[in-house]
């Protein structure tokens, strides 16, 4: 089914409001992790209280987003930051949980675990998924947890976003080896949540399966708006509504 796809491009390219300035900028030598090289990760720089801008992590925070897979099969996505905390690696890590039904049927069940650096930049520490198949646990693939097997943290969100700068999200050795590059930080981006501005335009892409690609657009204040599979896994993400926590 190519017509959602289709149409999500289109927002895509037309929420491209920027006057192209942000996309000439050029970008430091990254400080960044890249690859697959080890990162060592001292306790003492993390803190689980995130706020990043494109990144906000406050216990109680509620996003819901509706998702259409590649068949048109419609799909809801609730995303929950807990008031819960996992060391992972040493670090102490806000717990979050994404749990993805297709009617009311559960279709995926994940832990994700981050942590915020002094400096500003959100660090992925891991995730424990869960498929289910006609309501039943089929595969914990993908999951992975920093310092396990190899398993290396990424960011998930620099501190200071820049046009060019490219980061690995994830690593676990052929399980898990996503990154990103930062396109833009002067976009906008609309979806059933409202109409942003000064949106971040990112693409995510992946080693482990070179033909997908998916762009994500996101708001300060907010975080994820807009996900658009434009090749390999078409999905198409948008926030319906979203809740911030804390006091």
């Amino acid at each position: 089914m190519a017509a959602p796809v289709l149409v999500a491009l289109g927002v895509l390219a037309g929420g491209c409001g920027g006057n192209g300035a942000a996309r000439a900028q050029t970008t430091p030598p990254p400080e960044l992790p890249q690859g697959a090289e080890p990162v060592r990760l001292d306790p003492a720089n993390f803190t689980t209280e995130i706020d990043n801008p494109y990144w906000p992590l406050a216990p109680g925070s509620v996003w819901i987003y509706a998702d259409r897979d590649p068949s048109g099969a419609r799909e809801r996505d609730v995303v929950r930051v807990l008031a819960q905390t996992k060391v992972i690696d040493g670090v102490k890590a806000r717990v979050v949980h994404d749990r993805a039904t297709r009617g009311s049927k559960l279709i995926e069940d994940t832990f994700d675990w981050y942590a915020q650096d002094r400096q500003g930049n959100v660090w992925y520490l891991g995730e424990a998924t869960q498929s289910y198949k006609n309501g039943k646990p089929s595969s914990t693939g993908g999951s992975w947890e920093a310092g396990v097997d190899g398993a290396q943290a990424g960011v998930v969100m620099p501190a200071h976003p820049a046009p060019g700068q490219q980061y690995r999200q994830e690593y676990r050795k052929g399980a898990a080896e996503d990154r990103a590059r930062v396109l833009s930080t002067d976009d906008q981006v609309e979806a059933p949540a409202g109409h942003f501005r000064k949106a971040l335009l990112t693409k995510e892409f992946t080693r482990i399966e070179p033909d997908d690609l998916e762009y994500k657009l996101y708001a300060k204040g907010v975080g994820l708006v807009r996900a658009i599979g434009v090749s390999g896994d078409l999905s198409v993400e948008a926030l319906v509504s979203y809740r911030k926590g804390g006091g």
